[in-house]
């Protein structure tokens, strides 16, 4: 368990959240950092793939190959 302080007004947010859903704030909170982790590393899978020296292929280059 995990313990952390939360701003004022992003805590009455999740607290009027909530309310509306009818989930906890715990539930909420959770689901958010999840989300946001999963954002945080496409952004760095992304940036290693730009790294990497393999071949591109532009779409339309695709697109031919695969008769779409």
């Amino acid at each position: 368990m995990n313990a952390i302080e939360i701003e004022p007004d992003i805590d009455r947010r999740f607290t009027e959240l909530a309310r509306q859903t009818g989930r906890s704030k715990a539930e909420h909170i959770v689901e958010a950092l999840r989300d946001h982790l999963d954002e945080l590393e496409d952004g760095f899978v992304a940036l290693a793939r730009l790294k990497e020296p393999e071949r591109r292929y532009a779409a339309e280059e695709v697109r031919r190959e695969l008769d779409l």
